[in-house]
């Protein structure tokens, strides 16, 4: 008996709204409301609910022979408890069958494993408590942003009592290896590693209804024969999605839903895989070797590395004066200050000022707020020289000599702001090139024909 474990990520980030030069110090609330509703409520419906659906059917139906497992971002279920409760009802349901499993994530969805441990291991925390409170369970596997992983993340990780990490079977790491086995982290043994196998992954998630490929359309039957073509030996398939591909990246009509229906059927009918959890997985698979892996490596692009990113100057100079505040922030307990920190982190923010296009095009626009990646780091960095002056008010006169003594001097936040807003007027001299459209509407599009509204929608208290 052949194991095939099947997780899907979901995840949203709180998009900015456009925020200019002259709203520094007039306006500290960042989030496009507006937008970010509008996103999550169109996408609950097509793909939240209705999948939630097809797999509470498929649970009644197949029983503990059904299982899978989902990481879900806290911004994520942030939003989604403010604008679509019912969705988060649709995943308690799931939950409370036993035939699913929440693996840890990030909270912020961001690359704090990147540069600070702190502030790792606090969003891996925070986030377990998240789920806790909603689904009253722990995880005990964990998949970091984007998939990101080393030796050092393992390590971490390892450290706070997770089992197992997910992440990519990238071709560069794994050389002669193969992703169809358990590794464990030769720094940490005890933390279990699964491999996605990305290209049965990008099958459904990227190529299901692309009619200029080979293999289209996808049957269940054929997807099976793929399957079964694996050499004996592989015993084991991990396959790591968007959620969202269910339904919204896929839209329903093109047979996406029914093909996630019929492939329990096709699987025990045609073939000897049987689904499991991530947890289950490392009960019944014994780890073939360790798997050392120095180089960080992601799931993104066909390079597998951090490029989307950090690949250029913008994204860097706008990551590092973030980053640079962390030991500040962490001292100060206002509400709003610790909930913004978390949300700038999100990683979509340093994605969208991503100049790589080339064959991932389309995955680098989808719900893309910008007209270019000059845009994005221009606003985003408008928003951050705002923050930083609330950080430098923020600070408690008792401790503001410790604190500064600590993290560096006033005059160095407010250099900070003088840098970006340096870098801002040199690319506000720039053109602004345009990045083509995808193939999927922009959020922007989407909302086109609906009138504006200025409401402000109550955040949930992320910071407890």
């Amino acid at each position: 008996m052949r194991t095939l474990c099947l997780n899907f990520q979901l995840h949203q980030p709180f998009r900015l709204k456009k925020y200019h030069f002259f709203d520094i110090g007039k306006d500290s609330y960042y989030y496009d409301d507006f937008k970010n509703k509008s996103i999550i409520t169109k996408v609950a419906k097509n793909c939240y609910l209705p999948t939630n659906q097809v797999l509470l059917d498929l649970i009644k139906i197949y029983g503990d022979t059904f299982k899978v497992s989902f990481s879900i971002s806290g911004l994520a279920l942030d939003q989604l408890e403010m604008y679509a409760p019912e969705v988060i009802e649709s995943f308690q349901k799931l939950a409370k069958t036993g035939n699913v499993e929440f693996i840890g994530e990030l909270y912020a969805h961001s690359l704090a494993s990147l540069i600070s441990e702190e502030e790792l291991v606090q969003q891996i925390k925070l986030y377990n408590q998240k789920i806790k409170r909603m689904f009253n369970t722990a995880p005990k596997v964990f998949r970091n942003t984007e998939m990101i992983y080393n030796d050092n993340i393992g390590e971490i990780v390892s450290k706070l009592g997770f089992d197992a990490i997910m992440t990519e079977g990238a071709n560069h790491i794994l050389g002669w290896k193969s992703p169809h086995f358990v590794y464990y982290n030769p720094v940490a043994p005890k933390l279990k590693i699964l491999l996605r196998h990305y290209e049965l992954s990008d099958d459904i998630a990227f190529r299901f209804s692309d009619r200029s490929w080979a293999a289209w359309p996808l049957t269940t039957e054929k997807y099976v024969s793929w399957l079964n073509g694996l050499e004996p030996s592989d015993k084991l398939v991990n396959l790591t999605m968007a959620y969202e591909s269910f339904g919204e990246h896929h839209k329903a009509d093109t047979g996406i839903l029914a093909f996630l229906k019929a492939l329990p059927n096709t699987l025990h009918q045609k073939s000897d895989f049987r689904l499991a959890t991530p947890s289950e997985v490392i009960q019944k698979h014994t780890p073939k070797a360790s798997l050392h892996i120095p180089d960080t490596i992601s799931w993104s692009d066909a390079e597998k590395d951090l490029t989307a990113w950090l690949g250029n100057e913008m994204q860097e100079e706008a990551f590092e004066k973030l980053y640079k505040l962390q030991s500040i922030v962490s001292k100060i307990k206002d509400k709003a200050i610790q909930r913004d920190w978390l949300y700038l982190q999100a990683s979509d923010h340093f994605f969208y000022m991503s100049t790589k296009y080339y064959a991932d095009e389309e995955v680098h626009n989808y719900f893309n707020p910008y007209d270019s990646p000059y845009e994005a780091f221009i606003n985003y960095m408008n928003i951050l020289s705002d923050f930083i002056r609330r950080i430098g008010q923020a600070i408690p006169v008792d401790k503001a000599d410790e604190i500064l003594l600590q993290n560096g001097s006033k005059e160095d936040l407010e250099e900070l702001i003088k840098k970006s807003r340096k870098a801002l007027k040199q690319l506000q001299k720039e053109p602004l090139p345009k990045v083509k459209s995808s193939k999927e509407p922009s959020s922007i599009e989407i909302e086109k024909n609906i009138p504006q509204t200025n409401t402000v929608a109550q955040k949930p208290d992320v910071i407890k």
